[in-house]
C-alpha cells in the first residue's frame, strides 16, 4: 500500500499527515507533495509532531507534486478540491483513488487556528490508519 498526501505548499498539512501515518502504520509507504511548494516546512508542524513523538517522520524539505509518479500510489489524499484538480490534471485516471479531506490551509487563517488544523489532520489520519 502506497499513500500520497497533497496540499498547496507541502509545508504543513500534507507533511504532517505523512508523518502521522508513518508513525501509526510504519508498514505502509507514505509520501507527501505540494502543488506549489515555495516555503520551508512549518515550525508549527515540527512543534506539534514533536509533541506527538512523530518528529522523526517529518521530511526535511517540501517536495513538488511534479516530482511524483501518481500511478505509483494506491491512495491519493488531497486537502482541498483544487488540489484534486491539480492531481487529475496530471493523472486523469487517478480519479478513483483520489479523496478530498477539505482541510483548510492554516497559513490563510487567523493566528491560533494552526492547532485546530493539526487536530483535524490527526483525527483524519487516525481514522485512515484504522481502516488500512
Amino acid at each position: 500500500m502506497k499513500v500520497l498526501f497533497v496540499c498547496l505548499g507541502n509545508a504543513f498539512r500534507s507533511p504532517v499527515a505523512e508523518a502521522l501515518l508513518k508513525k501509526f502504520k510504519p508498514e505502509i509507504k507514505v509520501d507527501s507533495a505540494g502543488v506549489n511548494p515555495s516555503i520551508p516546512i512549518s515550525e508549527a508542524a515540527r512543534k506539534f509532531l514533536t509533541r506527538e513523538n512523530a518528529e522523526q517522520y517529518l521530511k526535511p524539505t517540501p517536495e513538488s507534486l511534479n516530482e511524483k509518479n501518481l500511478d505509483d500510489y494506491d491512495l491519493i489524499i488531497v486537502m482541498e478540491p483544487r488540489h484534486k484538480d491539480a492531481v487529475l490534471g496530471r493523472c486523469p485516471r487517478c480519479e478513483h483513488k483520489t479523496v478530498v479531506w477539505n482541510i483548510d490551509d492554516p497559513y490563510f487563517l487567523p493566528h491560533g487556528y494552526t492547532e485546530k488544523i493539526f487536530k483535524q489532520i490527526k483525527g483524519k489520519v487516525a481514522e485512515l490508519a484504522g481502516s488500512l
